[in-house]
C-alpha cells in the first residue's frame, strides 16, 4: 500500500503547486474541498511544500514565496507526460554513435536524454543548468554554452551580438518544442528560448525533434523552425493522418518511441 500512497501525495503536491502558481494564494479549506481530503492531509503536503522552499505557509493557507514562479513552473512542467519524455529520449539515444558531440535543448525531453545520455560514448553541447548538473555526474564531457541565465527554463541565454555556437558544428541537435502545427511549425512561448533553439539548430546538419503527443496541434508564440528542416521527428504515440501526411511529404522521418 505504501507506494500506492506515495503516489497519491504526489500527486496532491502538483495540484497543490499548480494552484498556487495560478492564484498566488490558496486556503487550506479549499484545496481540501477541491482535493476531497481532510484539511489536516493538506496541513500537511503545504507544510512539505513549505520546507522544500516552494511556497510560503501563512495562517490558514499558503502563497507563493517570492522568487518561486519560475522554478515552480518549471517543477511543473517536468512533471508532466514523464514516461513518454522517458521513451523519446531513449529512442533518441538509439540514433547516437559512438564519437558523436551531440547538442540539447533546455527541455526537460532534452533533460530524459541526458540523464541517459552516458551510456553512449558521446560528447555534448548544452544550454541548460540541470542537463549539465546531470552529465558531470555521469562522467560525460560537455560544454555549456554561456550568457544569461534564464530561471523560467533554467538555461543560459547568449548575450546580443554573441556567437557562441557559431563555432560549434555538433553532429546532431536535439530539441523540443512546447507545440507544433503544420502553419507555424515548431513553436514555443519564449522568444529568448525560441532564439536559442534556433541557433542550436542552425549549429548543425542533421536535427531531431522530440516532441511527446499533447504538442501535436499546439501552438505558442515564436516559431522555432519548419518540418522541412527536421530530419527526424520522435513521439509517443502514432500522430493523426495529416501530421503524417505532412511528415512524408517533408521527407521527415517519424519515429514512434515504444
Amino acid at each position: 500500500m505504501a507506494p500506492k500512497t506515495d503516489l497519491m501525495q504526489e500527486e496532491r503536491h502538483q495540484v497543490i503547486l499548480r494552484y498556487v502558481l495560478t492564484h498566488r494564494l490558496a486556503r487550506i479549506k479549499d484545496l481540501a474541498a477541491n482535493l476531497k481530503v481532510h484539511e489536516m492531509t493538506i496541513r500537511r503536503d503545504v507544510d512539505t511544500l513549505a520546507e522544500q522552499g516552494l511556497l510560503e505557509r501563512i495562517h490558514g493557507g499558503a502563497r507563493l514565496k517570492n522568487q518561486a514562479g519560475a522554478e515552480l513552473s518549471y517543477q511543473l512542467r517536468a512533471a508532466q507526460n514523464t514516461e513518454a519524455k522517458a521513451k523519446i529520449a531513449q529512442s533518441a539515444l538509439s540514433l547516437i554513435e559512438e564519437g558523436d558531440t551531440v547538442a540539447l535543448d533546455a527541455s526537460t525531453t532534452g533533460l530524459a536524454l541526458a540523464h541517459i545520455l552516458g551510456t553512449k560514448p558521446a560528447m555534448a553541447i548544452v544550454t541548460g543548468l540541470d542537463a549539465a548538473e546531470t552529465l558531470s555526474t555521469r562522467g560525460t564531457p560537455f560544454i555549456l554554452t554561456g550568457g544569461v541565465f534564464h530561471p523560467h527554463a533554467r538555461s543560459f541565454l547568449s548575450l546580443p551580438g554573441s556567437s557562441n555556437l557559431s563555432h560549434l558544428h555538433p553532429d546532431k541537435v536535439f530539441f523540443s518544442a512546447k507545440g507544433f502545427t503544420l502553419k507555424t511549425g515548431f513553436t514555443d512561448a519564449y522568444l529568448p528560448e525560441v532564439e536559442a533553439k534556433i541557433r542550436l539548430i542552425e549549429s548543425a546538419s542533421f536535427v531531431i525533434a522530440l516532441l511527446d503527443h499533447s504538442k501535436f496541434g499546439r501552438e505558442a508564440l515564436g516559431t522555432i523552425t519548419v518540418l522541412s528542416k527536421v530530419d527526424i521527428l520522435i513521439t509517443d504515440q502514432r500522430p493523426a493522418p495529416v501530421f503524417r501526411e505532412a511528415l512524408e511529404i517533408s521527407g521527415t522521418r517519424l519515429l514512434i518511441a515504444v
